[in-house]
């Protein structure tokens, strides 16, 4: 189908690429998702329309771009949508390729939900896909007063600056 299949790291692999954050203090599961929970709240402070823009792309139809300079390794979006069931995403799939829709715009959040952005989501759902993708999609647990949620949030592989199209792919490198 072509519900975005992206391969999505786990939280446990995120302290890895970042030699800095982990040298010091044995980068335990638990220092990783603080790590990962910190950089997801300093991007949300910032509205995302101060950082990112949605306009016409060379690579295809929209795309997304960056207003400010991200690092490498930094949350560059969050991608937001309807969490809905497996079963309902491949309904969703086939409906819109038959209504014409166009394109889909729905991520694997894991085995069995999906975050479709199709009718409903943020700017993220305007990145294209690339060969050489200047970000990941990344599962991570957010906590709250509440509970621990998973998001889907695209990080930069790459220093990107200010104009540039965010593109995501399968990897990334280290």
């Amino acid at each position: 189908g072509r519900i975005t299949r992206a391969l999505v790291r786990n939280a446990e692999d995120f302290g890895a690429e970042q030699p800095s954050e982990s040298k010091t203090s044995g980068n335990s599961a638990q220092e990783v998702g603080l790590a990962i929970q910190t950089k997801y709240k300093k991007m949300k402070a910032i509205p995302i329309g101060e950082r990112l823009v949605a306009r016409r792309s060379h690579i295809h139809g929209w795309g997304l771009f960056t207003k400010i300079d991200v690092m490498k390794h930094d949350p560059v979006v969050e991608y937001m949508g309807e969490v809905i069931c497996r079963a309902i995403g491949d309904k969703r799939e086939k409906d819109y390729e038959v209504s014409g829709e166009g394109s889909c715009y729905m991520f694997r959040l894991d085995l069995n939900r999906i975050v479709d952005a199709t009718k409903i989501g943020s700017m993220a759902r305007f990145m294209n896909h690339s060969c050489d993708p200047n970000a990941y999609a990344r599962i991570i647990d957010v906590e709250s007063e509440k509970a621990s949620e998973k998001k889907i949030v695209v990080i930069a592989n790459r220093n990107i600056s200010a104009g540039e199209e965010i593109t995501y792919g399968e990897s990334s490198s280290a």
